[in-house]
């Protein structure tokens, strides 16, 4: 009997863990997505890039405040990407898309983007963090 139930603990316990490793590298994989694409929008801001020059003066903004949001969204992006910062990372970034949000309500245009965006910088810190997935205990009936 001792080994049935040694069997299946470890049966279970192995399923356990497969739907856990597809989940944490799903997070893995979208949560390097968006950390490229924040890097990219972030080092293009300070470089000053023309888009980014002419999109921020488009917005109201200042061509001043361009190379400053610029290192704010890498360093948060940073904070982001390794394990030991993510979840201030999380709320830096959220902090940023909040304010990009803000702007683009503020410019009348569509604001869904940096919503789903701060959506999605969660949904990979919740699937990979168990600190996280603590905090907000979601469980199946």
């Amino acid at each position: 009997m001792n080994a049935t139930i040694t069997r299946s603990t470890l049966s279970g316990s192995s399923a356990t863990s497969r739907t856990v490793d597809k989940k944490v590298w799903t997070a893995r994989i979208l949560g390097a997505l968006v950390i490229l694409f924040l890097l990219v929008d972030g080092a293009g801001k300070v470089m000053r890039l023309a888009p980014y020059v002419e999109g921020t003066a488009r917005v109201g903004y200042s061509a001043g405040s361009l190379v400053p949001l610029g290192l704010v969204l890498l360093a948060s992006t940073i904070l982001y990407a390794v394990p030991r910062t993510a979840v201030l990372g999380a709320i830096l970034l959220t902090a940023y898309l909040g304010g990009a949000t803000a702007t683009h309500v503020r410019m009348g245009e569509p604001f869904l983007f940096p919503v789903v965006f701060g959506v999605i910088v969660w949904g990979c810190l919740y699937l990979r963090d168990e600190r996280v997935r603590s905090l907000l205990p979601i469980t199946r009936r």
